[in-house]
């Protein structure tokens, strides 16, 4: 199942995409979290904390789901 992020911003880093659906408590975990588990980003492996995610971009962890960016104006 695929869960819309919803930002209103242009972009959303991938640490702070994973604190916002809750995978991670802390941007500080987000380092660790991408060390530790596979995260893919329109199916590339990703694991850049700052990767800019823009609207459109799927980002599938095969632990938690998949989760598409969604900008609103």
């Amino acid at each position: 199942m695929e869960t819309n992020v919803t930002v209103s911003t242009e972009f959303i880093t991938l640490g702070q995409m994973l604190k916002e659906v809750g995978i991670i408590d802390t941007g500080g975990m987000a380092k660790w979290f991408l060390s530790e588990h596979e995260v893919y980003l329109n199916s590339e492996l990703e694991n850049r904390r700052g990767k800019k995610l823009y609207n459109g971009d799927l980002i599938s962890i095969p632990t938690h789901g998949t989760f598409r960016i969604v900008v609103t104006d």
